[in-house]
């Protein structure tokens, strides 16, 4: 998405929330503040921005809260702020479902770039996937490229993040073949790992408890020893009517 996306700076502290949105609105873009998960939700009910920028340390609701809420019914792109010292932090929202995370202190050309880079990706078709291509099916499971979200073999909705539809998109992409991490968040977040990064297993085990799987014998996205992981079986690509 080109600049002019609107963004939502959920903070408490005023002066950081005035120089973010002075930085993002001189590269092109619109913003809104908020200072609380109240003032977010009133924000969320009254306009559709394209992404939240969230403060993990909030009055009230958490930063951690508010994101399960909101992947709990919606897909809007969901950039964490952290505390560096605290990297569990960082994880806890991956697992809450954040498309990435950012840690304190950092500089705004930085969180510029993640912006830029989450919000490309949540607007883009999957490498090597037909733009006519509607579903994928696999195992039983469909992956709905229109409506980005899972349906299990009984036809119910599954709500993924941002994060874990491009993971699975990648998967069934490449159907059969090992991935490495380095590789998947490359694939799916445009940057390389470094050695401590583990948010590519934490979204893979969301989505295996999203696939229903058992975490000790997994039958669908496998683990492979000292290689990665694959997701086995057949997949086949429907295009759109």
């Amino acid at each position: 998405m080109e600049p002019s996306a609107t963004l939502l700076i959920v903070d408490d502290d005023r002066d950081i929330r005035t120089l973010l949105a002075d930085y993002l609105e001189s590269n092109g873009y619109r913003t809104l503040g908020a200072a609380d998960g109240a003032a977010m939700w009133k924000v969320l009910d009254e306009t559709r921005p394209d992404l939240v920028v969230l403060d993990l340390n909030l009055p009230g609701e958490d930063g951690l809260t508010l994101c399960r809420k909101l992947r709990a019914h919606s897909t809007l792109p969901v950039i964490m702020l952290t505390a560096r010292s605290e990297p569990l932090d960082r994880i806890l929202g991956l697992e809450m479902g954040a498309d990435d995370y950012l840690p304190k202190p950092f500089e705004p050309r930085e969180l510029l770039a993640r912006i830029r880079s989450v919000l490309r990706r949540s607007n883009s078709q999957p490498a090597g996937v037909s733009d006519q291509a509607q579903q994928i099916r696999f195992s039983g499971w469909t992956l709905d490229l229109t409506a980005r979200h899972l349906l299990n073999p009984q036809g119910i909705v599954i709500m993924l993040s941002g994060a874990e539809f491009r993971l699975l998109k990648v998967f069934l992409e490449h159907p059969n073949r090992v991935l490495n991490r380095d590789q998947l968040l490359n694939l799916t977040q445009g940057r390389d790992a470094d050695p401590f990064d583990r948010s590519i297993d934490i979204q893979i085990s969301r989505l295996r408890q999203k696939l229903g799987e058992d975490a000790r014998m997994p039958q669908i996205i496998k683990t492979v020893r000292n290689g990665g992981y694959v997701l086995a079986g057949a997949v086949s690509v429907e295009p759109a009517a």
